[in-house]
Parts: C-alpha cells; structure tokens; sequence
C-alpha cells in the first residue's frame, strides 16, 4: 500500500485535535506534546509524543487518545512512539495553547529556565515569583500550595479579585 502527502497530513489533523487527559482545553499539539506524525509504506501510522514530564501518569491516556483517534478515522494500524530526546519544555505549549489556558483561568507558564546539556532536573517548586492573575492581570498574587491536580500545576490566589487559580509550572 502506497501512502500519499494528503494521507500523512490527514493523519497529522486529526492526532493534532486530541484532547489533553488533564488539561482537555487543550490539544495535544497546543501542548507541545505531539512531536510527529508519519505515514509508512505499509499505511501504518507512527505517532510520537514526549510526555511533560518521565513520571507523567497521563501518557497512557494521551497514547491511547491518539490511536483511538486515528483508529476510528480509518488507520488499520497505529504505532505510538515515546521521544523523549529532547525532552519536552513548556516553552513548547503554543501562542493558542496558552491563551487556552488563560481563557480557563489557569495561569500559563512563562519562559523555561535556561539548561544545560545532559540530564534534565525536574525542579517542581516555583521557577518565578510573580504569576499574573489568569482573570484579572493583576502581579498582586501568592502560591497557596505547590501542587494542584496535577503535579505540573501549582495553587495560586490573585490578592487584588480574590480569586484561586492554577499555573503550569515551567518545565
């Protein structure tokens, strides 16, 4: 079976339209998860994601979203790769991704602290000391507590609304 450019870019669409498990505002792509899509010769789609983070429990639900996805859309057979070289950065969440994020009241992450090469250290007390507040703007805020739902989130509190939010932590 020959595989055509159009086919390889239908699959692309569609695995870019899978929902994050944790964040469902967002797509895997407004992520930065979703690193490729490639069709075979043999028609089989190979898709790869690097999770947030080694640890991150919601990478069997992001594989099993994806091949799902692309299953029901008509691809017999579906690989999903795990890339985790080089590993992912929150500076990969998109312009969209983060005024997704923002829309629903969770504070995106600023820019990602600068590394060096080799192992990654996956810092996850706060990187930054002010984070706007998602619904007002305001600087006036404070952590509450270092982790949210999920571990790449953290509880923040604006002291000019009042009102609690979420913060993806820069990674």
């Amino acid at each position: 079976m020959v595989t055509t450019l159009l086919d390889a870019r239908r699959a692309r669409r569609i695995a870019e339209q899978v929902p994050d498990p944790e964040l469902p505002m967002l797509t895997l792509a407004d992520l930065g998860v979703l690193r490729d899509v490639e069709t075979r010769e043999d028609g089989t789609v190979v898709a790869s994601l690097t999770p947030t983070y080694s640890g991150c429990p919601a990478m069997a639900e992001m594989r099993a979203g994806v091949a799902a996805r692309l299953r029901e859309a008509g691809y017999a057979r579906v690989e999903i790769r795990t890339v985790l070289d080089p590993p992912w950065t929150s500076d990969w969440i998109t312009a969209e991704g983060r005024r997704k994020l923002a829309e629903h009241g969770i504070a995106p992450p600023g820019a990602a602290p600068a590394r060096a090469a080799g192992p990654v250290p996956l810092v996850l007390s706060p990187t930054r000391r002010s984070v706007p507040c998602p619904r007002c703007g305001s600087a006036d805020t404070e952590e509450t507590s270092r982790f949210a739902a999920t571990s790449c989130k953290a509880l923040w509190r604006c002291l000019a609304c009042r009102e609690p939010f979420e913060y993806v932590k820069e990674i």
